[in-house]
């Protein structure tokens, strides 16, 4: 599908759809938990529908209620052929992969698609071979490199050394399952973690479902023999998706921002700050940000960056470029189409802001956040944006164009 989008700005209110971060997290704990959970204000997007699918192969029975779910755990070991489908969701396959070496001693079969089967899995290819589960990762065997990954074994508790300058999703996924094993744990920190704010979270809901993490410094300590309690839980609303409504504001809409959590650990809250900086510096001023702890509000903070008149970089933000697509290329090829004066180095962008954007055709590159973000360059663009694959968005925020259209946004559809 297509869009066409003619420039308008946006008015009137948007509820903020719930975290997608906060949602995986919520789903697996109640999912490990002893008894019954329900978890209100949820989303179905694509990456959700996948963890739900994934918990229920791990014995987990789950509800799907129009805006809530409930849900009855499973903590008995099974072993069983399972196939676990991951869609397009990192977050699933890295939380879970550990998680169904507690559960199921028989084979986890996990598939995917997009680019997932080429997203770095090292960390658990290591700590596999060490403990010598089987990791056999037929990925690149097929036409389209789609996740084609089995593992089979028993994870067993003891020290683990990740390097945090990956993703932090490693260290969650090692955090949902080691509580669960006989031994005590230590996972040793290396580098500068990137993504901390995600970390925090999965801290978060573990300790609302019982279960105890200490940390000292780089170390996190995890007990051995702990149950999961059920619990109640709401889901806060998602700052990674506020992001483009309130980058819309930054560049001239009136849209009242509803659902959001001033005290959210989410990583993805320093737009506000960031955006607070653009407002406030002078064109003479150059700006430096570092992205490395927010990869996801990168895209469409640097359309924003692409009309302050002045110099701005963003650092740090290689990470972009195994998303969904290249990020990093693509919201600077993109960008640029529109007529941002825009550049792409190997860890930064460069930005040397101009008065306004032009419009023209523009590819998602099926990525959901570059076709929000560039749904957002829309509005201040002087001619209309065609945006092609903009499908994609259900990954994340599957009726982001209906909330965009009745904020205003004049929008057509073209399916292909």
């Amino acid at each position: 599908m297509n869009i066409t989008i003619t420039p308008k700005k946006l008015c009137g209110s948007v509820v903020v759809p719930p975290s997608k971060s906060m949602a995986h997290r919520e789903i697996i704990c109640a999912s490990l938990a002893e008894g019954k959970s329900r978890i209100a204000n949820i989303s179905y997007s694509d990456d959700i529908i996948a963890t739900i699918g994934c918990m229920r192969a791990l014995g987990a029975y789950i509800k799907d209620n129009p805006d809530n779910i409930e849900v009855d755990g499973n903590r008995e070991k099974m072993t069983s052929y399972l196939v676990l489908d991951c869609n397009e969701s990192g977050s699933t396959l890295r939380f879970l992969l550990p998680v169904a070496l507690v559960l199921n001693s028989g084979k986890n079969k996990f598939v995917g698609r997009g680019k997932l089967g080429k997203r770095p899995m090292e960390i658990y290819r290591d700590i596999c071979g060490e403990q010598g589960i089987e990791y056999i990762d037929d990925s690149a065997q097929n036409p389209y490199n789609f996740l084609d990954l089995t593992v089979q074994g028993q994870l067993k508790s003891g020290d683990f050394y990740i390097d945090g300058g990956i993703s932090s999703q490693f260290i969650s996924g090692l955090l949902f399952a080691l509580p669960m094993l006989d031994g005590d744990s230590r996972i040793f920190i290396e580098g500068n973690l990137q993504s901390v704010g995600y970390l925090d979270l999965t801290m978060s809901a573990l300790k609302s479902y019982g279960i105890d993490i200490q940390k000292e410094g780089n170390v996190l300590y995890i007990k051995g023999n702990q149950k999961y309690l059920n619990h109640d839980s709401y889901v806060e609303g998602d700052y990674s998706q506020a992001a483009f409504f309130q980058v819309a504001n930054h560049l001239g809409s009136r849209i009242d921002i509803i659902g959001l959590n001033k005290e959210s650990l989410q990583g993805d809250k320093v737009i506000t700050e960031f955006l607070q900086r653009l407002k406030d510096a002078s064109p003479e001023e150059n700006l430096v940000f570092d992205g490395g702890n927010c990869p996801d509000i990168i895209p469409v903070f640097a359309l924003a960056c692409c009309l302050r008149i002045g110099h701005t970089e963003i650092v740090n933000v290689s990470r972009l470029r195994i998303k969904e697509c290249d990020r990093l290329t693509a919201t600077v090829e993109e960008l640029k189409k529109l007529g941002a004066n825009i550049e792409e180095r190997e860890d930064t962008i460069v930005i040397d802001g101009v008065y306004k954007l032009s419009g023209g055709e523009v590819d998602s590159h099926k990525d959901h956040r570059m076709a929000m973000t560039l749904a957002i360059a829309a509005t201040v663009c002087d001619k209309q944006v065609k945006i092609k694959d903009a499908e994609c968005v259900s990954k994340s925020y599957p009726d982001f164009f209906e909330v965009y259209a009745k904020a205003g946004g004049q929008v057509k559809e073209e399916t292909v």
